[in-house]
């Protein structure tokens, strides 16, 4: 885990010291390479290692492997010297108290005045870390709980203790969401903080209550996965991710600081998990937990589960509840979770139960936790990777109509609920005039939610009135300060006519009315890219006019955002794929969250892009090659052949400036809450720098020569075994595309003759049966076919 923060901290572009104990004695390994306890090499071995395992974690913790150079192993007899010259000492080790209090007495006696220090601890309590310490120790000491994966996970729980200064409080809140991309909750100093607390209780629950109602593993993971708003993960994958060691732990650690919790019992382990543990079956690391991946006797993958009646695997069975399959007609997470709490089927009677459970026992835990509902919301969502926290769940299936049932059933509903409803409010969370407010149980009324100053919510400047047009695919809305925002809305942001053409009037609105235009969203991604499903039908029913036309009209738009005479700045996140990269590619600036995984993958579904992608990526890379006389060009053609016809996707936005998706001058936004505001600011930058759009440049076009050379390349993969003889085939089209057609000889061309050449193979591609199948088994099956 000490590893895994160092690594995003040189993600976030900042050095750090990893400092780990030394080695009681040389390994075999070091012994026979002549090393002594006394080399560098032996003494910071665990901490090397432990870098050394960060390089190799997929996901992977680095944006890029280079980003590892800003991390310097050590250990703490030799190297905790350093701490006198940082800024932030984070302690990550062991989780008992002991040792961390005596790191931290070192610590003090070695660090500057003023130098904050922080544990990680995950259920310690913080104050008896730092207690007994220096008065200016204890005034820079919080608690930092970073939830694992760091990079990936947003949450940061932040724990000050009563010494704590407010000054550092705001600092760390400050510097956590705008350095580090972290969204931050305040936590009392209480048992496992707020998510654990919750995320355990939650887990502990469904598992006591899946032995005693005869659940099988399959089934509570079919109820608690996305059916109910929960990650794929559910509960009994996510404990496998944790490790059943770590689940252990946090569950008797919380069994035994929180004696008078209304739900303590169901903090025991059952003895099935005990037995679990005794054989090492603790997940991932060791490859048997609650699920384990064989090779069966015909050599396949097969994926066995856990049946704690015998405590031992058996084949995975398929769980089916009508109430899940009907869910799944719900995109709306509020309507699938209101349909699953009054099914009357097992999936529904055990949904309602443990919902209502964890709904009671989060409305308990204020204001002992936390002050707020909020907080607990968001280290839920944020921790936890729940669509909707507690409160917003009981929102979602009305807290009005749910109280009666919990009532009814006997439940203790805490008395802070009955009174907000006597007092004629119906929900936690509501708005008022394009303003978010909450329910707030200590003082009894709503409040403000407050945003930080970087958030522009576009949904909340919606309901301010500020839409200029609208569509069934995207939105044109008014941000202030002489900046519209073209918004997608389509499902999956898919890149489809109603978004086009509302593109098309954002752009002709930019011309008169407005300084700059962002293009930007707010959904679970930016663009899945074009929308297959309409090309697939026109394809199969011959429409092929009506699919020149389409991406005519894109790639005249896309050509109208990069020569627009005012700004244009494209925000992607997420996946932002095909059509998605496309639009990026030819903005004449891009601000790109951090996590950002981009790339043109057409080729996936036997298609090559076709709204200037193709084109773009040719002449950034042919911008750099060497500017001398006489320059080999076709390395740089193969290597767009590449990138284009292996769908590469780049896994950080700081990755894709190395596959060309992103220029150097791009910029990145570590919080991808904030992008919005960040696209706006560098918009309104750009304008008032006097913004000129960039001058048309004419294409080299290399000719048959380059393509007979990379058609020889191709054959010789193919030949190889490296790749299918359709992939060949497409490879063909797209090194044609590529090198300029039936070009005999080099030759510069205008952009134009690239875009025809992209729109004519895309029609060509569309028309094969073979790639019909592709788009087809896509669409199914949510991924490429391989053959």
């Amino acid at each position: 885990m000490g590893a895994q923060i160092a690594a995003h901290l040189a993600n976030a572009g900042i050095s750090s010291y990893l400092l780990d104990i030394v080695p009681g004695e040389p390994n075999d390994e070091e012994k026979k390479a002549g090393l002594t306890i006394r080399d560098k090499a032996v003494r910071n071995r665990f901490a090397a290692a432990g870098l050394k395992r960060a390089l190799g974690l997929k996901p992977a913790p680095f944006f890029t492997k280079e980003k590892a150079s800003l991390i310097t192993p050590g250990n703490f007899e030799d190297d905790l010297g350093k701490v006198g010259e940082v800024d932030w000492v984070i302690e990550v080790i062991v989780e008992s108290l002991a040792p961390k209090r005596d790191l931290m007495k070192k610590v003090d006696a070695l660090r500057k005045p003023g130098t904050i220090v922080s544990s990680n601890t995950s259920g310690i309590p913080i104050s008896q870390i730092s207690d007994g310490l220096s008065d200016d120790f204890q005034k820079h000491f919080l608690g930092t709980h970073f939830f694992n994966p760091p990079r990936y996970l947003y949450l940061l729980e932040l724990i000050p203790t009563a010494d704590t200064l407010p000054e550092v409080v705001t600092f760390m809140r400050e510097f956590a969401g705008e350095t580090l991309g972290k969204g931050t909750v305040f936590c009392k100093d209480t048992p496992n903080f707020i998510g654990n607390r919750i995320g355990v209780a939650a887990m502990m629950y469904v598992i006591h209550k899946m032995v005693e109602r005869d659940y099988t593993i399959e089934e509570v993971d079919a109820i608690t996965g996305p059916a109910s708003g929960r990650p794929k993960s559910a509960t009994f994958r996510t404990g496998d991710i944790v490790g059943l060691d770590t689940l252990i732990h946090v569950a008797e650690n919380l069994y035994e600081a929180a004696p008078d919790d209304e739900l303590r019992d169901f903090f025991k382990v059952p003895g099935f998990i005990m037995e679990m543990q005794k054989k090492n079956w603790l997940g991932e690391k060791t490859r048997s937990g609650f699920y384990k991946r064989i090779k069966n006797a015909k050599g396949e993958s097969e994926i066995l589960t856990f049946d704690y009646r015998d405590v031992n695997y058996r084949a995975k069975k398929k769980a089916s509840f009508a109430s899940i399959e009907l869910g799944r007609n719900f995109d709306d997470v509020s309507e699938r979770v209101r349909n699953l709490a009054y099914a009357k089927d097992r999936a529904g009677d055990f949904f309602w139960d443990s919902t209502a459970a964890i709904l009671i026992y989060s409305a308990n835990r204020i204001p002992e936790i936390a002050d707020d509902i909020m907080s607990i919301d968001n280290a839920m969502k944020w921790g936890f990777g729940w669509e909707l926290g507690p409160f917003e769940t009981w929102d979602a299936i009305g807290v009005e109509k749910s109280v009666e049932r919990m009532k009814s059933e006997g439940r203790q509903v805490p008395q802070r609920i009955i009174d907000m409803l006597s007092s004629g409010a119906k929900s936690f969370y509501k708005e008022e005039n394009g303003t978010r407010l909450y329910y707030d149980l200590t003082s009894s009324g709503y409040r403000e939610i407050p945003l930080p100053k970087k958030l522009i919510s576009i949904g909340l400047e919606s309901k301010k009135g500020k839409v200029i047009k609208s569509n069934a695919g995207a939105s044109l809305i008014d941000l202030g300060d002489a900046v519209a925002c073209v918004e997608f809305h389509s499902k999956a942001n898919v890149i489809g006519e109603d978004v086009l053409q509302l593109t098309e009037f954002g752009l002709k609105k930019l011309e008169t009315d407005f300084d700059a235009l962002v293009i930007a969203n707010q959904g679970k991604y930016f663009s899945a890219g074009a929308n297959l499903m309409l090309i697939l039908m026109l394809a199969q029913e011959g429409e092929f006019d009506d699919i020149d036309q389409a991406v005519r009209l894109f790639q005249g738009i896309d050509m109208r955002i990069k020569y627009a005479l005012k700004p244009v700045v494209v925000a992607p996140f997420n996946m932002t794929l095909g059509g998605g990269c496309e639009m990026a590619l030819h903005a004449p600036k891009v601000r790109a969250s951090a996590e950002t995984y981009i790339g043109l993958v057409e080729a996936g579904v036997g298609l090559i892009p076709a709204g200037g992608g193709t084109k773009e990526m040719l002449m950034r890379s042919l911008a750099r090659a060497p500017g001398v006389p006489d320059v080999d060009l076709m390395p740089f053609v193969r290597e767009v052949l590449e990138t284009i016809g292996t769908a590469k996707v780049a896994t950080s936005a700081e990755e894709a400036k190395t596959l060309g998706f992103l220029r150097k001058t791009d910029g990145i936004s570590m919080n991808g809450k904030f992008l919005v505001h960040d696209a706006k600011t560098t918009a309104l930058a750009m304008a008032s720098e006097g913004y000129r759009p960039p001058e048309r440049q004419k294409i080299m076009a290399l000719g048959q020569p380059v393509l007979s050379a990379l058609t020889l390349g191709l054959y010789l993969w193919r030949e190889a075994g490296q790749i299918t003889e359709y992939e060949y085939h497409l490879g063909k089209k797209l090194a044609y595309v590529l090198t300029g057609g039936d070009l005999t000889s080099a030759q510069e061309v205008e952009e134009e003759y690239f875009l025809d050449l992209e729109r004519d193979a895309f029609l060509s591609l569309c028309g094969e049966k073979k790639t019909q199948e592709r788009m087809q088994y896509m669409l199914k099956n949510n991924k490429p076919l391989r053959n």
